[in-house]
């Protein structure tokens, strides 16, 4: 703080001595001593604020930063969905006039494109539920 050695301390002290007295110098040093401490302290606060301070503005800065890289990953996102929906658009419009020509130049109904709703075997095991519920009917 102050660049005093232990030469100045000890002129500042004679000249105390000198100038309060002795009775009253142990009082004068005590009260000297509890205003040192608290500018010290209110020293080591506004230290503190402006750090806090100086930190706050870091993190506004970097939320800031991630907030514009989430926005920025998200509008990429959206645009090659997007540039896939078109494409996938231009492939089912591509597709589907030719299955409709071909269809109309034979005079035939175009064949299903997914297969009919077979119905399978039953299991053997929902046999003998199916069994077992009409005998207990």
């Amino acid at each position: 703080m102050f660049d005093i050695g232990f030469i100045e301390i000890i002129i500042i002290s004679l000249v105390a001595l000198v100038v309060v007295g002795p009775e009253r110098l142990p009082a004068v040093a005590r009260t000297l001593g509890h205003l040192l401490g608290r500018a010290r302290g209110y020293v080591n606060g506004i230290k503190t604020d402006i750090h806090n301070e100086m930190r706050m503005d870091e993190l506004k800065n970097l939320h800031t930063s991630v907030n514009e890289t989430a926005q920025s990953i998200e509008d990429s996102v959206r645009q090659e969905v997007d540039q896939i929906k078109t494409m996938n658009d231009a492939q089912g419009k591509i597709s589907s006039p030719a299955s409709t020509e071909t269809s109309a130049e034979t005079n035939t109904p175009a064949p299903p494109t997914e297969p009919a709703f077979q119905q399978s075997a039953p299991n053997p095991d929902e046999q003998k539920h199916n069994t077992f519920e009409k005998e207990n009917k």
